[in-house]
């Protein structure tokens, strides 16, 4: 039970982390380029509170977490955006999309370089702050590329919305409930029948596994714990 909540402790400050910047450059590149509603509810913060989701961003990475999922993911209150008060709304939106999984990618290669000061904390300390710099890496990793999965309501899907034609936008906007329901049956239900039948159906790690492989190694690289 003591290793549990070690372990899961070492879950807390990444996935906090990971969230709130990855909410707060949605909205940051939002009012740069014209909208400042977020702005105006205060929700360019790096204050975790103005971003959490009961759900998402406790609820279900907390129970991933016990279930030693071999994914973990969450989500943050989204930030709000006003399309036409960008000032070039298509573009904008993109923009305000790409935000917030590069946010994500750059929060994992700052982990990454923090290893070289990790390296002088007393024993104590250290294998805690290890533990909560290698989740860091991986949960901002699965972030970024989780949300460019080009299904509406992810980043990805946004950025693939305002790149086809306006008729076709409006039809998979108004469907938009949609990808939230296929989301979730890719994420839990497809890998319940698959392993009901004695097979592997967890179809988030057979699309994003080599990659998010392939950028891990990337990012140990560049900070220079790898050769």
């Amino acid at each position: 039970m003591l290793g549990v909540i070690y372990q899961s402790s070492t879950w807390i400050l990444p996935t906090l982390l990971s969230v709130t910047l990855h909410e707060a450059a949605h909205g940051f590149i939002a009012w740069r380029l014209g909208d400042d509603t977020a702005y105006r509810m205060r929700r360019l913060s790096f204050n975790p509170l103005r971003h959490v989701d009961l759900v998402g961003t406790a609820i279900l990475p907390a129970l991933l977490i016990l279930l030693q999922a071999p994914f973990l993911f969450g989500w943050a209150k989204p930030v709000p955006v006003v399309p036409h008060r960008l000032r070039s709304p298509r573009l904008g939106m993109i923009c305000v999309a790409i935000a917030g999984p590069t946010a994500n990618m750059l929060l994992a290669v700052f982990a990454a370089l923090l290893v070289h000061i990790a390296v002088y904390i007393p024993a104590g300390g250290q294998a805690w702050i290890l533990f909560n710099i290698q989740h860091a890496i991986q949960l901002n990793v699965m972030l970024a590329l989780f949300n460019m999965i080009p299904i509406p309501p992810l980043d990805g899907g946004l950025v693939i919305t305002n790149l086809l034609p306006r008729f076709l936008t409006q039809y998979i906007l108004l469907r938009e409930k949609y990808g939230i329901i296929l989301i979730l049956v890719i994420l839990f239900i497809v890998p319940i029948i698959g392993h009901k039948i004695g097979s592997d159906w967890n179809i988030l790690t057979w699309l994003l596994g080599p990659l998010a492989t392939l950028l891990h190694q990337l990012i140990l690289s560049s900070a220079g714990l790898v050769d």
